[in-house]
């Protein structure tokens, strides 16, 4: 049974983390069986395409010219800015008093979103207690397209939402049921994962998968020479989000000279731990890359046990790889799929309801952590259990530090 919730104050605390932790969209794709024996092959293998099939040159090119673009609005909030932003008019939303909001969660299945879930009921705390919105009701689908789009449903036929908040489980699949809710003339704000629509009145993210790629090769081939080997560890085909990262990663590597093998590991610490292991008996491997920070220490654990040298890596801004990354002095840098996102959906519906101008497309700023911020990160982040990702944005909300961290979900 599917869980509802009309969230309160009341929290309980989070016992453990989830095993496959993806640090971004919810995977709807299940690794294909080959994934599932001893050793795992490489992805090319088990996929039967190459990732520059996913890579379309036109949103490419976007999100790289967006990196260097200083973002618009508060300095110290993030979770406010946006890039390259056609602001719409919503005085037809304007109206006073506190507002209930209905949320569409896709899950809560990993830890990304975990730290993202928290960050968010603070937020609304925060939010009730000016009056602007009255509660929030949430329906969790469990990374179910099937479930997310009765919930929607049965959003639209309780009637009583004054805002539809939707992360969705997947694109295509969901884009009815957010045109369904956008039919009630009530605004619908999308986040995290994109619909194929654009009846919302905002949709939130971060650049994209495709930065991430670009930012994370860039810093391997400025580190690296060419014919070094880079292995690449994905945690699983099929999630948009995670293919545009190796093939924007892809394309730079096969330009740059650098050789780039890639293999999907299900982010199991063994199966990389095997992987990494099998390809140092081959010879030297230079770099290390990953589409999401899972099984990051594993991966630098597999060097240490092999008694060679530490690779120059990329993780993840996770707060073990962080640990990790500061106690072994590699080369690394921490790529970011802006976690306090979870933050904006709930500050937009309040700004709607003002009759406040919002982006269309609310493109937040996507930064990696580099070697000179880690210290400011690990100090930030004091206390935080493995698990919590370092740019969550919640250091001012009621709360902090302990309700992140004892992961205290709702």
């Amino acid at each position: 049974m599917r869980r509802s919730m009309k969230i309160a104050t009341t929290t309980v605390a989070l016992v453990g983390l989830f095993a496959l932790a993806g640090c971004t969209t919810d995977p709807s794709v299940a690794p294909p069986e080959s994934s599932g024996g001893a050793s795992a092959q490489p992805s090319e293998e088990s996929s039967g395409s190459s990732a520059n099939e996913r890579l379309d040159q036109a949103i490419y090119d976007e999100q790289y010219a967006q990196r260097e673009v200083v973002p618009e609005g508060p300095e110290d909030e993030p979770y406010l800015q946006h890039i390259n932003a056609e602001m719409v008019a919503t005085t037809e939303y304007a109206s006073a008093g506190a507002k209930k909001a209905c949320f569409a969660n896709a899950s809560i299945s990993n830890p990304w979103r975990q730290t993202g879930w928290i960050t968010m009921n603070q937020q609304l705390k925060v939010l009730q207690e000016s009056g602007a919105i009255s509660e929030m009701e949430t329906r969790d689908a469990q990374d179910s397209d099937d479930t997310q789009i009765a919930d929607i449903d049965y959003f639209i036929n309780e009637g009583n939402c004054d805002v539809f908040l939707i992360s969705p489980n997947s694109t295509a699949a969901m884009t009815p049921a957010v045109e369904r809710a956008c039919a009630t003339n009530k605004p619908v704000i999308v986040f995290d994962r994109g619909v194929e629509t654009d009846c919302q009145v905002t949709f939130i993210h971060p650049i994209g998968g495709f930065a991430w790629g670009i930012d994370t090769a860039e810093f391997l081939i400025d580190n690296l020479k060419k014919g070094d080997k880079v292995i690449g560890l994905r945690i699983l085909p099929g999630v948009d989000v995670l293919e545009q990262r190796w093939a924007g990663a892809e394309k730079l590597f096969a330009e740059a000279g650098i050789e780039a093998v890639d293999y999907f590991t299900g982010a199991d610490p063994a199966k990389i731990k095997s992987i990494i292991s099998d390809e140092l008996a081959k010879g030297d491997v230079a770099g290390i890359w990953m589409d999401a920070g899972d099984g990051a220490v594993a991966a630098i654990e597999a060097f240490e046990d092999a008694g060679v040298d530490y690779p120059v890596m990329t993780g993840e801004d996770e707060m073990s790889f962080l640990r990790k990354w500061k106690e072994t002095g590699l080369t690394g840098l921490a790529p970011v799929y802006s976690n306090f996102q979870w933050r904006t959906p709930l500050l937009a519906a309040a700004m709607i309801f003002k009759g406040e101008e919002v982006p269309k497309e609310w493109v937040l700023p996507q930064n990696p952590i580099n070697a000179e911020e880690v210290d400011f990160y690990l100090k930030a982040n004091d206390g935080m259990p493995d698990g919590h990702y370092a740019k969550f944005g919640g250091e001012n909300l009621p709360g902090y530090p302990e309700v992140w961290q004892k992961r205290m979900i709702p």
